[in-house]
C-alpha cells in the first residue's frame, strides 16, 4: 500500500467506526433497490449480516407496500432528504411490531442511491408513558385522600349499625345485616389499597440483590396462587445490586407474578412464568423537575405464556382502575408503576398471544470506589 492510499484507507476505517457506533440502523440502497452497505445496528435490526443483506433488495426485508419504499422514490425524484414518523416495519423476520422514525437522504456521489436511517421509537415512548403513569398515580393520590375522609368514616358508622341490628333480628334478616358488613369491609379494603398511593414519604433505599427478591417472591407464589405453574429463570449472576427498597420491590414482583398467574389461568402443566435479569447499559432517563440524567442499566423481566393483553388496553394498562379481570380493582399494575416510578425506573409491557412480557429498568446502587462486580457505577 502506498502512502497516497493510506489516508483514504484510514478515512474509510474511521467512517466505518462512526457508522457502527451509531445506535440507529443505517443502510445504503442502490438505484435498483438492493442494499449496498450498512452498520452493525442494521444487522441487529434486520437480524442478518451485511453480506447476507447485500444479497437482498430492501423491499424483501420490509412489509409489502411499506411507506419506506414510497419515501425512497420520493427522495430520488426530489433529490432532497425526507422524514417520516411512526412507520411500522415489523415482519415475521424482525418481530411483530417495529415502529420507527425514518430519515432518507440522497447519495450525491452515486446516482439514484439513498441512505436510510431508522430510529426505533421504543425508548422515547417509554419515557412518555412513564410521565402518564406518574400523572395517573397523582390523580389516585388525591382521590384516595378524599375517599378516606368521605367514605371510610361513614362506612364505619354503617357497619356498626348493621352489627347492632344483627343481634336483634331473625336469621333471615341476619343474612342481610351480614351482607351489609361484608360489603362495607370490601369497600374499606379498596380504599386502603388506594391510600398506598397517597404515601408521599421519600423511599428509603439501599443496595438490594434483585435475585434474592425474585427468589423470595417465587417461593411465595409457588406456595399459593402459582402452585400449578412452572417457573424458569435466565439470570445474569454478575448483576450489580439495585438501588431500591426491598419490601417495595417484593410488592412489585409479587403483583407482576400474580398478574401472570391469573392470566395463565388453570391450564395445569402448560403455564410458565419466565424470570430474567440482564445488564443493559445505555438507557438514561431525565427525571421530571431536574436536569439530572439517571442511568437505568438493570433490566428485570417477568414473562408469561398466557393469552396476552388486548391491543386496545395495552396503552392504558398501568392506569388506575384499568383491568381485564371481572373481579379486579385495576390498582395492582398502577401500584407497580408508582413504585417503579418512585425508584426512578421504567416499567413497560409488550404483549403477543402466548407471550406477555413486563420489563422493568432500574438504577444500580452506587459504591464509593466506583465499581461493583467489575462494572462501573453509572
Amino acid at each position: 500500500m502506498t502512502l497516497a492510499t493510506k489516508p483514504a484507507a484510514s478515512s474509510m476505517e474511521a467512517h466505518d467506526s462512526i457508522l457502527n457506533a451509531l445506535p440507529h440502523p443505517v443502510v445504503s440502497v442502490s438505484s435498483d433497490g438492493t442494499i449496498l452497505d450498512g452498520n452493525a445496528a442494521a444487522e441487529a435490526f434486520f437480524q442478518a449480516s451485511i453480506p447476507v443483506l447485500q444479497r437482498h433488495a430492501l423491499r424483501e426485508l420490509v412489509p409489502f407496500g411499506s411507506p419506506l419504499l414510497a419515501l425512497i422514490e420520493q427522495v430520488r425524484d426530489r433529490g432532497a432528504p425526507v422524514n417520516e414518523y411512526k412507520v411500522d416495519l415489523g415482519t415475521p423476520r424482525n418481530g411483530a411490531e417495529r415502529v420507527v422514525d425514518i430519515y432518507v437522504a440522497p447519495m450525491p456521489e452515486r446516482a439514484g442511491a439513498v441512505v436510510v436511517m431508522l430510529q426505533e421509537r421504543t425508548i422515547a415512548d417509554k419515557m412518555d408513558r412513564q410521565l402518564t403513569h406518574r400523572g395517573a398515580a397523582r390523580s389516585v393520590t388525591a382521590l384516595a385522600a378524599m375517599l378516606a375522609h368521605e367514605i371510610k368514616n361513614p362506612l364505619s358508622g354503617i357497619r356498626g349499625a348493621a352489627q347492632l341490628l344483627e343481634t336483634s333480628v331473625d336469621d333471615q334478616d341476619r343474612t342481610l345485616t351480614r351482607l351489609i358488613c361484608d360489603e362495607a369491609d370490601r369497600i374499606v379494603k379498596l380504599v386502603d389499597r388506594m391510600e398506598v398511593f397517597s404515601d408521599e414519604r421519600p423511599v428509603e433505599r439501599e443496595p438490594v440483590n434483585i435475585h434474592v427478591v425474585l427468589e423470595h417472591v417465587k417461593k411465595l407464589s409457588q406456595s399459593g396462587f402459582a402452585r400449578h405453574i412452572r417457573f424458569a429463570e435466565e439470570y445474569d449472576p454478575s448483576l450489580p445490586p439495585v438501588f431500591g427498597n426491598r419490601d417495595q420491590l417484593i410488592q412489585v414482583f409479587l403483583n407482576l407474578m400474580k398478574n401472570a398467574a391469573e392470566a395463565i389461568g388453570d391450564h395445569t402443566g402448560e403455564g410458565e412464568i419466565m424470570l430474567s435479569t440482564a445488564f443493559r447499559p445505555g438507557v438514561r432517563l431525565t427525571m421530571p423537575g431536574t436536569a439530572t440524567r439517571v442511568a437505568l442499566p438493570l433490566e428485570v423481566c417477568v414473562r408469561d405464556n398466557g393469552p396476552g393483553v388486548p391491543d386496545d388496553l395495552l396503552p392504558h394498562l398501568f392506569d388506575p382502575f384499568v383491568t381485564t379481570k371481572s373481579s379486579g380493582s385495576g390498582l395492582g399494575l398502577a401500584l407497580v408503576a408508582k413504585i417503579v416510578g418512585d425508584h426512578g425506573g421504567i416499567v413497560e409491557c409488550d404483549s403477543q398471544p402466548r407471550k406477555t412480557l413486563f420489563r422493568i429498568l432500574l438504577p444500580m446502587a452506587r459504591v464509593s470506589h466506583g465499581d461493583i462486580n467489575g462494572r462501573k457505577a453509572l
